[in-house]
């Protein structure tokens, strides 16, 4: 279960990763983090930075990991860049020295919780968010958001 002494992170992956953590005291914080490739550099990149972002909030004292599970995608390349952040989140959770405990919440659950429907759109999630006393920056960190508080009303995390 997600207790009230575990230090949260909820992700909405892609190339502008939307994260909100949930520290043990209780404190929530929330933001969004780009991992495009650079023009000079390779693909691969992205997942690099993003493993060492993963190393940088682990010393938040992060216990457990949710992530918005997408299982239908509008394009190819989004297709292609999901699974390969998903993949090293999975990897990376599993490689810890005390794997961290992650899951995915498929996207209808998450907007079901946060909206009452589970087809709501980007802007309905924010004001949800917003009326949970929340200012997220734009529609990633209001994801985010929305799956942190999922996992915190749910107990959905050991």
């Amino acid at each position: 279960m997600a207790k009230n002494n575990n230090t949260l992170l909820a992700l909405d992956l892609g190339s502008k990763t939307g994260w909100a953590l949930r520290q043990a005291g209780g404190a929530i914080t929330s933001g969004t983090i780009e991992f495009r490739p650079g023009r000079f550099e390779g693909g691969g990149m992205r997942y690099l930075r993003f493993k060492r972002w993963l190393a940088e909030m682990k010393q938040h004292g992060v216990d457990t990991i949710v992530f918005e599970e997408v299982r239908n995608h509008k394009g190819i390349d989004a297709a292609h860049a999901y699974g390969g952040f998903m993949a090293t989140l999975t990897s990376w959770c599993e490689q810890q020295e005390v794997p961290v405990p992650y899951r995915g919440i498929p996207v209808g659950t998450i907007k079901r919780h946060a909206t009452g429907k589970g087809n709501a759109s980007k802007v309905e999630v924010m004001e949800a968010m917003r009326r949970k006393g929340h200012d997220p920056i734009d529609d990633n960190a209001s994801d985010a958001l929305a799956i942190l508080h999922w996992a915190l009303d749910e107990e959905a995390m050991p």
